[in-house]
Parts: structure tokens; C-alpha cells; sequence
């Protein structure tokens, strides 16, 4: 059985929202991570995975997101302790508030970076940039129409 993570690929004027994680995390902790989390079991629901990713959107960083969220990519990792994660990335757009480090025990700092300052970091992980790149496109998609 996974355990379900999401994260939200927010773009804006050309920039990545982008945390650092806090090194009290138990995964990445002091990485650059996009922001996000686990979704909790709700029994029957109906858009758990956008309320999740709002929720933690929220949380983490204290920004509200417009409904349109767009599939991005998905992956799979292991955790530690041995727990298996399957993690959905969803671009999406601010619709109120600017981030900041809300959540001190989750967020060291957050960003707004290029997708060249990103691939260029040395605390950003692969797993990051390639959501980024995975986001390029989508996002390249997006201002085409």
C-alpha cells in the first residue's frame, strides 16, 4: 500500500515556487522541494487529491490556488523507515496571498526561481528537477492556447 503525496508546480512570471524543506523533516530535509503532502484517507470523497494539494498549499506556505489544477506527473519513492510513497505533481496559479515560511517545522525558506536556477542548485534533487522540467512543458502548453 502507498502512501499518497501531493505537490503543487506553481508558476509565476517566469518563476517556480520552490521551499526549502526544514532539516527537522524526515525526507529531503534542507532540499528544495515544490510544496505539498500527504493525503489523508477519507473514506469516499470527491476531489480529494486538489483539496489536499490546496490544503497543504495553505498550510505550508499560506496561499490559496485556483480550482484549474493540471496533472503534471507522477512518481514513486521509498521513505526511511520503509513506507512507499506515490507522489502526484499538479501545475497551478496563486489566486490570493504571497508565500512565505508559514509552517517553520516544514519550511526553512521559500523561492521564486527560474527553471535554470533550479537545475543549477545544489540543494535541488532530481526528483525536483525533473518535476520542474515536467512543468516547462505543461506550462509551454498553457500560454500556447
Amino acid at each position: 500500500m502507498f502512501v499518497l503525496n501531493v505537490e503543487g508546480a506553481v508558476y509565476r512570471e517566469g518563476k517556480w515556487l520552490v521551499i526549502e524543506r526544514s532539516t527537522k523533516e524526515e525526507h529531503a530535509g534542507g532540499l528544495l522541494s515544490l510544496v505539498g503532502g500527504t493525503v489523508e484517507n477519507e473514506g469516499f470523497s470527491k476531489d480529494l487529491l486538489e483539496r489536499t494539494l490546496k490544503r497543504e498549499l495553505f498550510e505550508e506556505v499560506g496561499i490559496t490556488i485556483k480550482d484549474d489544477v493540471k496533472y503534471v506527473r507522477n512518481t514513486s519513492f521509498i521513505l526511511p523507515d520503509g513506507r512507499e510513497v506515490l507522489d502526484l505533481v499538479f501545475y497551478c496559479e496563486i489566486a490570493a496571498g504571497e508565500p512565505y515560511p508559514k509552517s517553520k517545522d516544514e519550511v526553512e525558506a521559500v523561492y521564486w526561481m527560474t527553471a535554470a536556477e533550479i537545475f543549477a542548485h545544489p540543494k535541488a534533487p532530481i526528483w525536483l528537477k525533473e518535476s520542474i522540467e515536467e512543468g516547462e512543458i505543461q506550462n509551454s502548453k498553457i500560454e500556447i492556447k
